[in-house]
């Protein structure tokens, strides 16, 4: 019986806890009930319903509608995978017309962003002070905090961010093969109150923690339009065309494709850059492993982390919420990622790259590869990393990939990816401008820690602490 976890309820106690009549003994965890008591003990308030709002629905915004450019932000999961800031790596844009049939979820500075389906739920974003509003998908929640002062808004998403805001939000997803968030399910959670003075020292810690993350980013999106650069390689020349006429040798007797997006016009223009530059096969650059699928009957809350391809971003790997037992497999270290791993997706979202920064206790999924540089005398792992993540590669992955209702690029086909070699020292430029953007996005990230850290600690030992203990971590 160890484990087991049961408690009793009375029906009277769960209809008054629940509001919109949930059964399902998750709900009812001790974890989750005595958060919600802990919290409900305190000061506290609601966000009205409206507060919060939904994407647009169904066929009301397509990806077509996507611009590289345009006037309104529009971000998706992706922009906000491990909470806090909105990530303009791979951000849309909608125009303005698509932004007026869609302005209820238009959202302004200091709103926040909420994941709503899938395994990415519950990430907590912000609107910044660059962004300065956007427009949001259907799988995100807008949550507008007009009325609350900057500090206050600051302090809410932190507390969102903290423990206890996401257990008492993450008891609400509903649903086995893909779990949501209902909308106004963050209407249920209860914010404690802070005192202003608190709010400011928060709020003071989130400026600065933005500062130095949009420095990351700037110098991230440099070192891209660098590469680029060096590559000869102009978006503005690949063609948009997709139609092309091609001979039955010149296609499927060459590759074994039928599929016409594979033939696509702006293919044969990444092919003809990469012809006029020195160029390898990846397989011959790197060495090529693969981890373990476990299955989601080894899936728990005890063990090593487990990382799917939800968790992973080009900037980094968000806390997992899975966890595998240790005797899932004998010697379950050798899958360990070591440092400057390359981590590739292969499945669902195909082609993104991260470099691992330090040895990991974890275990990745089987959809993601573990790419290990062979000479780092001939292409370092920053460069490669970049690379992978830039066009040149991800034109080749939706070549390769596509087809398909849910991505899958063959390791086989992945082999194959065509990866053009600068001299070195302009693999050093880049490689030393990506480190500098990652140990940017490091002090933001440790800020934004302390934040969380002071927030909870606020609420179990009251302001005053939190407050003397902010001195010692910030000064």
């Amino acid at each position: 019986m160890d484990g087991l976890e049961c408690k009793e309820l009375l029906f009277s106690i769960v209809k008054k806890a629940n509001k919109s009549t949930r059964f399902d003994p998750e709900y009812y965890s001790k974890l989750a009930l005595s958060t919600e008591s802990f919290i409900l003990s305190k000061p506290h308030y609601f966000l009205d319903t409206r507060n919060v709002v939904s994407g647009p629905f169904g066929s009301t915004l397509k990806s077509s509608s996507y611009l590289e450019k345009g006037d309104v932000p529009f971000v998706r999961i992706e922009n906000i995978k491990g909470g806090f800031y909105i990530s303009r790596s791979n951000l849309v844009y909608i125009s303005s017309f698509d932004n007026s049939r869609i302005a209820n979820s238009q959202l302004s500075e200091d709103d926040i962003v909420l994941s709503k389906v899938g395994n990415s739920i519950g990430f907590f974003a912000r609107v910044d002070s660059v962004l300065k509003g956007c427009n949001i998908s259907e799988n995100n929640i807008g949550i507008k905090l007009e009325g609350f002062s900057t500090a206050q808004k600051h302090a809410i998403l932190t507390y969102f961010n903290s423990k206890y805001g996401q257990i008492l939000l993450l008891r609400r997803r509903s649903g086995n093969a893909q779990p949501k968030l209902n909308v106004d399910d963050v209407c249920f959670i209860p914010i404690p109150v802070f005192g202003n003075g608190f709010c400011e020292k928060i709020s003071n810690i989130i400026i600065q923690s933005e500062m130095f993350m949009h420095q990351a980013q700037d110098i991230y999106e440099e070192a891209n339009r660098y590469l680029l650069l060096k590559l000869n390689y102009d978006a503005q020349k690949i063609s948009a065309d997709s139609i092309a006429v091609k001979t039955i040798t010149n296609t499927f007797g060459n590759t074994g494709r039928l599929d016409a997006e594979y033939y696509q016009p702006k293919f044969d223009d990444l092919f003809l850059i990469l012809s006029q530059l020195t160029t390898k096969s990846l397989d011959s650059i790197v060495t090529m492993t693969k981890s373990i699928e476990p299955g989601s009957e080894c899936y728990g809350e005890i063990g090593i982390p487990f990382i799917r391809v939800s968790d992973v971003s080009i900037t980094g790997i968000s806390n997992p919420t899975i966890k595998i037992p240790e005797n899932t497999v004998s010697s379950i270290e050798s899958l360990f990622p070591k440092k400057d791993t390359i981590l590739f997706s292969k499945d669902g979202s195909v082609g993104i790259a991260y470099q691992v920064e330090e040895d990991l206790r974890v275990v990745t999924s089987g959809a993601l590869l573990h790419f290990k540089v062979k000479n780092t005398k001939e292409i370092l792992p920053e460069y490669l990393t970049l690379v992978l993540n830039s066009d040149i590669v991800q034109l080749q992955a939706e070549r390769d990939a596509s087809g398909a209702i849910i991505q899958h690029w063959k390791p086989s086909d992945i082999k194959k990816v065509t990866i053009p070699i600068l001299p070195h020292e302009h693999q050093k430029e880049i490689a030393d401008s990506v480190k500098s953007s990652f140990t940017k996005r490091r002090k933001a990230e440790k800020l934004i820690q302390v934040a969380i850290n002071a927030v909870e600690l606020a609420i179990e030992n009251g302001e005053d602490a939190a407050i003397k203990w902010l001195e010692t971590q910030v000064g």
